[in-house]
């Protein structure tokens, strides 16, 4: 194999060709056979550091074959080919292009055997993503893509800074285990903290997901956060400080997503849920919990892109994902709800769909470990998921209050991207051997125990009987217009009008000293202009004459003085 066919390479010399294909139907196929080949390039391939060179010194690698980045390489690959069937309809060639870069840029990451080639891969998904939210060509998108691309590339600034710490504390810059005992460990960290949307440091993808287009929305779902989970577990898999901010993360999401009007916010806030379970499984570090964090990361690309897609053709039909101005959408759109129901059902973790086979790895994980409220935590978030996004979601859209919107139902293609994304769903779920084979710790577990089914069908009954008894009697919260305001308010208001009153205490500072030099040096020169100009005393009263004879004085005694 060339040392540089990689399937980064792929997709961005496909993404640097295609402005050049003709328009029409071999346009279109460019996204969705590009995944194929990527697959093709490194499926076959025995784990070993493929493409390896050295640069001043550094050793680098751009693919890593194991059984950690192939399962993360493969499940980008499938959602890459899904996303791309889902935009057939999309002919913007920005659109497209940012696609490709994206997608082969985080593949590209999860591959690298260095954190040089990481962090080159790591702007790179930072630059393509921003355009899929700007594609939008509104200001208010504009905007946010620029809050956006500051936080990303601010990660991708500290995690340059750690890798050059690192360098020079240990002459090495290889991707592996650290702990996290000195500085550069801790800006590691905190740069994949940020892309993995830990607590405090998660505004970005609420802001930024639904900001963008129907489908670039569905991408910027698979990516970004999934190459965190990938990087923590690559970096810091066993650190229990993990353990702790995933609890949080899996927590704190629930009660935003079940106030959000906006369903393509609610979707993001239980993609920061979910999130939380695949950062405790890292914390927790035993073989279990480490293969149940890369199972939930696939599950969860395959559900919460199915349920973007849903919600997407909603939008894309009706022109808003508002839940006020959404509901009796069933009529019309049949298949696009069922789709719907089946990945809130997967991420609910109902029995045989593939949230159950994933999230049942990192409970156990956490309850043979004995972690009690951590493992309290991840089912109550589980419970909270169901009735957000299981429930509320497909009741606000598709059941409730009727808006009289007769939409028609989601194109094809759209339809064959979230029918193929729903069986695999299935599939995972019914057969989840096929899964448990593909992860690296060879862990022998039974998902379908008695236990476990009866022990999640209560928690599943019980959440659904309060719901239905809560929207009965009135008592359910109904979604309300307005903005809901999440940690970013610190940043929007309190901190906004603090840099706004800097910025002009500064200004009006430098310019009263700007006035008060100018001042000064013009009555300077103006003095100067008195004393020396043609009409001012010094120049009447010392004639040229006078002046050259005085010069000659002076020369002659430096002349003097030097040479004695």
């Amino acid at each position: 194999m060339p040392e540089l066919l990689t399937p980064a390479t792929v997709y961005v010399l496909a993404a640097v060709l295609l402005p050049f294909v003709p328009r029409g139907v071999l346009r279109q196929l460019v996204p969705v056979l590009v995944p194929l080949a990527g697959i093709a390039i490194f499926w076959p391939l025995q784990p070993g550091t493929y493409g390896t060179f050295n640069v001043m010194g550094m050793h680098i690698g751009l693919m890593r074959i194991d059984d950690l980045s192939r399962i993360f390489g493969l499940i980008f690959s499938v959602a890459a080919f899904l996303s791309a069937i889902y935009a057939w309809h999309v002919r913007d060639t920005i659109q497209q292009v940012a696609g490709l870069l994206y997608a082969g840029s985080a593949i590209g990451a999860v591959f690298a055997a260095d954190l040089v080639a990481l962090f080159v891969f790591w702007e790179g998904t930072a630059i393509a993503s921003v355009f899929l939210i700007w594609a939008r060509r509104t200001e208010g998108a504009f905007a946010t893509g620029m809050r956006y691309l500051i936080i990303q590339v601010g990660s991708g600034v500290i995690l340059m800074a750690g890798v050059v710490l690192l360098y020079f504390d240990t002459g090495s810059v290889a991707f592996s285990r650290m702990q996290l005992d000195s500085l550069a460990a801790w800006a590691i960290f905190i740069a994949f903290g940020i892309k993995c949307a830990f607590p405090l440091l998660h505004n970005w993808m609420h802001d930024a997901y639904p900001a963008a287009t129907v489908s670039g929305t569905v991408i910027l779902s698979v990516f970004t956060t999934k190459l965190a989970v990938y990087a923590l577990l690559r970096g810091f898999a066993g650190t229990e400080l993990l353990i702790y901010i995933g609890a949080t993360m899996a927590l704190f999401p629930v009660f935003f997503a079940l106030a959000e009007n906006d369903l393509r916010r609610v979707l993001t806030y239980s993609l920061n849920s979910q999130l939380g379970f695949m950062v405790v499984g890292a914390g927790i570090g035993t073989p279990l919990a480490i293969n149940g964090s890369i199972a939930h990361a696939v599950c969860s690309v395959l559900y919460q892109a199915l349920l973007f897609m849903g919600i997407g053709a909603v939008l894309h039909r009706t022109g808003t994902a508002r839940a006020t101005a959404l509901g009796g959408l069933y009529r019309t759109m049949p298949l696009t709800m069922i789709f719907c129901l089946v990945g809130g059902a997967s991420i609910a973790a109902f029995p045989f769909l593939s949230g159950f086979v994933s999230k049942s790895l990192i409970l156990s994980a956490s309850g043979y470990e004995k972690h009690l409220y951590v493992w309290l935590a991840l089912l109550l978030a589980s419970a909270g998921a169901f009735l957000h996004t299981g429930l509320r979601l497909p009741w606000l859209a598709f059941f409730g209050s009727d808006s009289g919107k007769r939409p028609k139902e989601a194109p094809v293609h759209m339809h064959l991207a979230m029918g193929l994304t729903a069986l695999l769903c299935i599939g995972i779920g019914v057969f989840p051997a096929v899964l448990y084979g593909l992860l690296p710790n060879d862990v022998a577990y039974e998902p379908y125990t008695v236990s476990h089914i009866l022990s999640q069908l209560q928690l599943l009954a019980f959440v659904a009987l309060a719901f239905a008894l809560s929207v009965k009697l009135g008592f359910f919260p109904q979604a309300a217009r307005g903005l809901l305001l999440d940690t970013d308010w610190i940043y929007r208001r309190p901190l906004s009008a603090i840099l706004g009153g800097m910025r002009y205490l500064v200004s009006g500072s430098w310019r009263f000293a700007a006035r008060v030099t100018t001042g000064r040096v013009d009555r300077f020169i103006a003095g100067v202009y008195r004393a020396h100009g043609p009409q001012g005393p010094l120049a009447r009263t010392w004639p040229t004459g006078s002046m050259v004879l005085w010069i000659a004085v002076l020369l002659g005694m430096t002349l003097v003085l030097t040479y004695i």
